[in-house]
């Protein structure tokens, strides 16, 4: 009885535990969230890539300010409610949708910067200071960092639609991403954030389009080769012709020199042929 009381009291617990995994989604530690893996590999929350995906299919990139203009707050209070229910509704408004994902980093426990170094963070001056330390990062934090920066990236590329760009998609994500008391630090700080988040995006764009424009060198020297083995073919083709008809020229040339040769034999051969057998063909060739 005691050994059925207490099972009873672990799946009570874990009850409890997954329905607060599945209905708090905003100022709680991912380790309590539900998690799933984005198209490049990084684990984060679900709630984070069902947010993207209805940014994305509502046309989200093309929209002018996104992430820079403010959704209406009450709309927002009522999707919050929603979605700690599980729910998302359709129908919500883009802004809407940029600012609850800008809010959910915001409203973190910790930011997703904050093990990083201050000091550290602050004495970065190039882009591969910003890389080198964003690599101490722990692998939750890791892979938040990424999904942001290509979140960002991929709006950098609808700059001329949108009107953002990196350094503006940089400076309205930089206040979410880290968190610190003094406001005087913290704005000071910011700024450096501003800064490794355009550097980190100007860097993946620039893989991207690395990325993009790269071809197989041996896929062009195929190209090339089947090209210039069609050339050569048709080349080789018109010379074995030619070379034929050359060919055919010099064995008739040859015939005609043989046939006029052999019409200017002289006889000389008769001398050694016996005076009888010559006037028997002679003989045969009258009577024919």
């Amino acid at each position: 009885m005691e050994i059925h009381l207490q099972v009873m009291f672990l799946f009570h617990d874990l009850f409890i535990y997954l329905r607060v995994c599945s209905a708090t989604v905003f100022g709680v530690s991912t380790e309590s969230m539900q998690l799933s893996y984005d198209s490049r590999g990084n684990c984060v929350p679900t709630i984070l890539t069902l947010l993207q995906s209805r940014l994305y299919d509502q046309g989200g990139l093309q929209v002018e300010g996104i992430f820079r203009i403010t959704g209406d707050n009450s709309e927002e209070e009522f999707i919050r409610e929603e979605l700690n229910k599980g729910v998302l509704p359709e129908g919500i408004d883009i802004h809407c949708l940029a600012g609850l994902i800008k809010a959910w980093f915001r409203e973190l426990p910790r930011g997703v910067l904050d093990p990083l170094p201050s000091q550290q963070v602050m004495q970065c001056e190039s882009e591969e200071d910003f890389v080198k330390v964003v690599r101490l990062l722990p692998q939750t934090e890791a892979s938040l960092l990424n999904w942001a920066i290509n979140l960002m990236a991929d709006f950098v590329e609808f700059e001329d639609v949108n009107k953002m760009t990196s350094r503006n998609l940089a400076l309205v994500f930089a206040p979410n991403m880290s968190q610190m008391a003094d406001p005087l630090t913290a704005l000071m700080y910011a700024v450096q954030v501003m800064n490794l988040l355009k550097n980190l995006i100007d860097k993946t764009l620039r893989e991207r389009k690395i990325a993009s424009s790269h071809v197989d060198p041996c896929d062009n020297r195929s190209e090339a080769e089947d090209g210039d083995v069609e050339e050569y073919n048709q080349e080789e083709e018109m010379y074995n012709s030619e070379e034929d008809e050359d060919e055919d020229a010099d064995e008739k040339d040859k015939d005609d020199e043989i046939i006029e040769e052999s019409g200017n034999i002289t006889p000389l051969a008769d001398e050694h042929i016996p005076s009888s057998e010559v006037n028997a063909n002679d003989q045969k060739k009258q009577e024919t």
